[in-house]
């Protein structure tokens, strides 16, 4: 809450060039409103009574034809990121539920660890499915070793959308928020 304080007195003072101790944070335009609400991490911009209208504003506004993000250019921060999916663990990569022959592919939807095992031939059969995982295994030269890829779902984000706001010392911070009603 204090990093959204802060920023609320140094965009609103720098938006209206007026000293920081007098700014009001309704006079901030649009797109420091909304970089504003959606930098609110604790309360989100849903808890932060002022944040409820520049952002269903957005939301609405989201959805029409020809749309284009308001930008709060005093924050430097330009347009939001979006990432849908988190971080695969470590030790594993994203992959992809569906890809076409093509080599067009569908989300990245899924974190695959590839593992090198041994297996008996009888073992040996191409796909399985476990809850939830798909293990697909390969096998060659005639050894008796086998690769198995394991993927399984890639959790979706709760807050896919971001902006990276310069500190006072100019280091980029990311804050996470959503645009959920």
């Amino acid at each position: 809450m204090r990093v959204f304080l802060i920023m609320v007195a140094t965009l609103t003072g720098t938006a209206l060039a007026i000293p920081v101790g007098g700014a009001n944070a309704d006079d901030a335009s649009w797109g420091c409103q909304v970089l504003l609400c959606a930098a609110s991490q604790n309360p989100s911009w849903h808890g932060v009574p002022y944040c409820v209208p520049p952002m269903t504003k957005l939301i609405a506004a989201m959805k029409e034809p020809g749309f284009s993000w308001p930008i709060c250019h005093e924050a430097d921060a330009g347009k939001p990121g979006r990432e849908d999916f988190e971080d695969c663990p470590a030790g594993t990569t994203v992959g992809y539920s569906s890809q076409g022959d093509d080599g067009w592919r569908g989300e990245p939807d899924r974190c695959i660890k590839t593992v090198d095992v041994c297996r008996s031939p009888i073992d040996r059969n191409a796909n399985t499915r476990q809850s939830g995982m798909t293990i697909e295994r390969s096998f060659g030269n005639g050894r008796d070793g086998c690769i198995q890829q394991v993927a399984t779902p890639r959790p979706r984000r709760a807050d896919p959308y971001f902006f990276d706001i310069p500190n006072d010392q100019g280091v980029k911070e990311r804050f996470w928020f959503n645009l959920n009603h």
